[in-house]
């Protein structure tokens, strides 16, 4: 018998049985989206290099023979058989996606051509096992189009991946693994249902208009399957009625996942929730801080620790999954196993873009690119949902020529004049001692700036009794703990004074009766407007939205959205009508201009630059990395942690107990002795006094200018 894995027990997995496993789970992932038969090629290939003798000797003896390359062998045998999209993903499928190469590439390139001049060991011996079918190939619309074909390589090195991953998850833990799936989306669409039933019929004529756009949501999740926009105010219920159109359209169609794309991590914590309350718990997947791993290899030779470790990273099994702008996009261009073994997971599911206005401008070709094609060839259904749409219809033309866009309310200029409740006013240049009197004579008032530094200090100036800070800074507990309070002072008209970076502005339900901005774009400028007088209880004109600057000059990451708002202003009375965001987004675009895809990161795809796009694609620059903050209630987590003893059920449920910091940061902490890193490279807070659960995590020399997503 020739052998697959080896556990630490002793047990062996035939290698037979390996390679069927994975092959049979490779296709049925790519079955929704026509590859079905050509993944499950790939997934008979993909380790037919273990049956060279040298490899078998290792996996009979690791401890005493070196390590031997066998990824090689199963992309050669695909390259036979003139598939170079298998050869990509097998000679991937423990160190990644690789670039192309060139002819003269050599094996220590690391090029797709380089590894194909390998010269491995004879591996003849699989053809006594298995056969694989010569025919099998991907969907028609794959050959003529390169950017088509570099991005179903990645979906096919998803499917891979993953039922590799999961294949050998099942054998190495066998008493440990267990899928839970959720309930169905029937099920998940009655108890919608049940939920806002004590809506109808409303009580005022706010939450009549709020019913009526879930109404309209609830009906449009019938239409068919495509790119559609949801464009309602802030104040018009759009989070609840965007799951109802995704659960609707998802038990028409089939759908067996809904994917909610957000700007910033806080925003996960306050929709998760949501989702939970009305779907159930164990329905909702969170995921931003990305346990991804780029190791070089996973086989038997590594310890059980580290083949968990790569196993623990997450493919989004669940029915609803609320996750980044940041983890989903990275994760469509990425080159790393750990970040592509969850792609898959997106054809055929329905994917919510929250608060669209957000997404990355520096990148946001590509991000339209990756919205198309996984509507035109992958069977998802796309909602754009804002309150400030985006002109990016001519970007969709560019990109996927013919592809319908539909707006789901039927009269959206309407709803924008129904939910007007704010007076803007301009105040001009105000320093920081001067800015925090305005907010002291207050009772109840929300400050939003645009860096942690800002905030901070705005807020050590305020009076103690009822003031409050927010920021990525903090854990997702602790923001949701102050967000509790604040709501609760609001209600009960204390003392109740906020200062926020821009995470407020999207997503968090609360209701001040004044509001002040720091100048940023119209699309931050409205959703803050959107946390003042939310419910209609007092007049327009006793709302007030300030906007003020903190600074001469605008701060580098808002200048070109400054400008923006600036020439809206100048062209449009009303700031806040479809008209002005409109104005706005399009001279943002055009200043833009081919800087909308700065990185060249389509015509490197076109060139199957596959990990020289991974490196280049970072919507943020520098990469973050959790830090977990020690509790009462986690300490026993954490133990298991510092010892390896961990899941990813673990890691799932310690994100409500981290912090994402910079790479430079998390040096910083670590070299000051405030962090120890285990053993598997977690981060885990030592010095308390590092951590303050109103300020967040402190850190000596932070410049306070990045806002995490």
């Amino acid at each position: 018998m020739y052998i697959g894995h080896r556990r630490e027990d002793g047990a062996i997995q035939a290698l037979e049985a390996h390679l069927r496993g994975v092959a049979e789970r490779a296709g049925r992932f790519a079955e929704g989206f026509g590859a079905g038969g050509h993944a499950y090629r790939t997934g008979l290939l993909h380790d037919i290099g273990k049956y060279a003798p040298d490899v078998q000797r290792r996996m009979a003896d690791p401890e005493h023979t070196a390590k031997v390359n066998h990824t090689s062998a199963g992309a050669i045998a695909a390259c036979d058989l003139r598939d170079l999209y298998a050869a990509f993903a097998i000679a991937g499928h423990h160190g990644g996606l690789s670039d192309l190469g060139a002819r003269t590439s050599l094996p220590r390139d690391g090029t797709l051509q380089g590894k194909l001049k390998y010269k491995p060991q004879d591996y003849s011996a699989y053809r006594d096992e298995i056969q694989p079918e010569t025919s099998a190939a991907p969907p028609a619309w794959v050959g003529p189009d390169a950017l088509s074909a570099s991005f179903y390589t990645r979906m096919l090195f998803s499917c891979l991946v993953d039922a590799d991953f999961l294949d050998t998850e099942a054998f190495m833990q066998p008493q440990g693994v267990r899928r839970e799936g959720g309930e169905s989306m029937r099920v998940l669409l009655d108890r919608l249902s049940a939920y806002i039933a004590p809506w109808f019929p409303a009580r005022n004529e706010i939450n009549g208009k709020r019913c009526e756009i879930l109404s309209r949501c609830m009906e449009m999740g019938a239409g068919e399957k495509g790119l559609y926009t949801l464009t309602v105010p802030t104040g018009g219920g759009k989070t609840v009625a965007s799951l109802a159109f995704a659960l609707r359209h998802a038990v028409e169609h089939g759908c067996s996942r809904i994917v909610y794309v957000v700007p910033y991590t806080s925003i996960i914590e306050q929709n998760a929730a949501v989702f939970a309350d009305i779907l159930g718990e164990e329905n909702v997947l969170e995921h931003h801080s990305g346990v991804d791993y780029d190791e070089d290899d996973l086989d038997d030779t590594a310890a059980l620790r580290s083949i968990k470790k790569r196993l623990a990273t997450e493919n989004w099994d669940a029915p609803v999954v609320v996750t980044t702008a940041v983890q989903f996009f990275e994760s469509l261009y990425a080159s790393a196993t750990s970040r592509c073994r969850k792609l898959h997971n997106l054809a055929g599911s329905v994917i919510i873009l929250d608060e669209a206005q957000m997404l990355p401008l520096n990148d946001l070709t590509p991000c339209v690119y990756a919205i198309a094609e996984l509507v035109r060839h992958y069977g998802a259904t796309a909602v754009l949902c804002t309150a400030t749409q985006p002109a990016l219809d001519g970007l969709f033309h560019d990109c996927a020529p013919g592809l319908r866009i539909t707006e789901i309310m039927q009269q959206p200029q309407e709803l924008y004049q129904f939910f007007r409740r704010v007076t803007f006013r301009q105040e001009g240049l105000l320093q920081e001692e001067a800015l925090a009197r305005s907010i002291a004579g207050e009772e109840q008032v929300l400050c939003i700036v645009n860096t942690r530094r800002r905030a901070r200090e705005i807020y050590d100036r305020l009076p103690e009794e009822g003031r409050f800070h927010l920021s990525t800074m903090m854990t997702p507990n602790d923001r949701k703990a102050a967000i509790r309070q604040i709501r609760e002072r609001l209600a009960q008209g204390k003392p109740c004074r906020a200062v926020s970076t821009s995470l407020i502005e999207a997503g968090v339900d609360v209701d001040f009766p004044a509001v002040w901005r720091e100048e940023a774009g119209l699309d931050s400028i409205l959703q803050a407007a959107g946390r003042c007088n939310r419910e209609g209880r007092r007049s327009r004109e006793d709302s007030i939205v300030h906007i003020f600057s903190a600074e001469n000059t605008p701060q580098k990451h808002v200048a070109k959205q400054v400008q923006a708002l600036h020439f809206a202003q100048d062209e449009e009375a009303e700031i806040d009508s479809l008209r002005s965001i409109r104005l706005y987004s399009q001279y943002l675009l055009h200043s833009k201009g081919k800087a909308l895809d700065s990185k060249d990161i389509l015509p490197a795809c076109a060139r199957f630059e596959l990990r020289t796009v991974a490196e280049k694609f970072r919507i943020i620059e520098e990469d973050t990395v959790p830090v977990y903050i020690p509790t009462t209630e986690n300490a026993a987590l954490l133990d298991g942690l510092r010892a390896g003893g961990y899941t990813r059920k673990t890691l799932r449920r310690l994100q409500r107990d981290s912090v994402n910091v910079y790479r430079k940061d998390a040096q910083s902490l670590l070299g000051t002795g405030a962090a120890l890193q285990t053993d598997d490279g977690f981060l885990i807070l030592t010095d308390v006094g590092s951590y303050d659960a109103q300020r967040g995590l402190l850190i000596h020399d932070e410049p306070g200018q990045g806002i995490f997503l």
